[in-house]
């Protein structure tokens, strides 16, 4: 229906339109009312029109690439939606829905063309009004994007790090057990049959220094390698928590529709009756 200059005034983005401007714009653009739960526009169609909160709530999703239902924007009162594809004339990459009854301006690019060229200044509102949904948007991306915690890892350790793991890893293995175990048994062996003229005759004092060094070295390391264990172990459990998060999100999602369905079932059930005089004793829907 043909839109109000008043409701205009309402409107952050024409509220500084003067009369004679707002009364052609309102015979430009149109108010439309939406019911509950009703679709205003979906994946798909064609962006001819963008969409200008008055009233309501509206809610704007998309579909990922797991077919997962994705809330993109809730906007506000005089805020715009469907806006981008309203500009490039493209097909819409999102669906907005009326939460509650709703009233929306439905705006075209002749009337935004219009709009610029009585009020340049309203561009900068417009573009204030796509930066938000572009850090949305980031936002999103940033919020949803599966990482593997393992490339994340390894995307933050250094050569040290590298080598600490290196170190630790060689030492709780066989291969350096028996190796160590070989160079004790050969070093024993050699300076017991050297005798008197051994360089480290037993009790292998000189043995004993280098095994303290060793494991003064090896400690340490052992210790980094198993800090860096720990903040590996730290940073899956919060990777793991953020997919959990967004599983419930889903699985709250997934219920919500199963109820609205289970409330548009109960609608169709007393409309049948309304229309069937002898509809009363007849089996409802939901037990056959």
């Amino acid at each position: 229906m043909a839109c109000n200059p008043e409701v205009l005034r309402h409107v952050p983005l024409f509220a500084l339109l003067d009369e004679d401007e707002a009364a052609v714009l309102a015979g430009q653009v149109e108010l439309k009312k939406f019911a509950p739960r009703q679709r205003i526009y979906r994946i798909g169609d064609v962006g001819a029109q963008a969409y200008v909160m008055v009233s309501g709530q509206v809610r704007v999703t998309t579909i990922d690439e797991d077919n997962q239902e994705v809330v993109v924007d809730e906007p506000s009162h005089g805020e715009f939606f469907g806006f981008a594809s309203m500009l490039e004339q493209t097909p819409h990459v999102t669906t907005a829905v009326a939460l509650e009854e709703a009233e929306c301006l439905e705006v075209s690019r002749d009337d935004i063309a219009v709009l610029l060229e009585r009020k340049p200044m309203s561009g900068m509102d417009m573009l204030r009004v796509l930066g938000r949904q572009f850090h949305s948007s980031q936002r999103l991306i940033r919020s949803r994007a599966m990482r593997n915690p393992n490339e994340v890892i390894e995307q933050r350790e250094t050569t040290g790090e590298r080598v600490a793991d290196a170190v630790a890893k060689f030492g709780g293995s066989w291969t350096f057990i028996i190796i160590f175990a070989g160079v004790l048994l050969l070093y024993s062996s050699i300076n017991v049959h050297l005798g008197r003229s051994a360089w480290d005759p037993y009790p292998f004092i000189l043995l004993n220094l280098f095994l303290s060094m060793l494991a003064a070295i090896q400690a340490p390391v052992i210790m980094m390698s198993q800090n860096r264990q720990d903040a590996k172990d730290r940073l899956r459990s919060e990777l793991d928590f953020d997919v959990n998060r967004r599983s419930e999100a889903e699985i709250q999602g997934l219920a919500r529709k199963l109820n609205l369905l289970g409330e548009q079932l109960g609608d169709v059930e007393d409309l049948l009756r309304a229309r069937t005089p002898d509809a009363g004793g007849a089996e409802p829907l939901g037990s056959r």
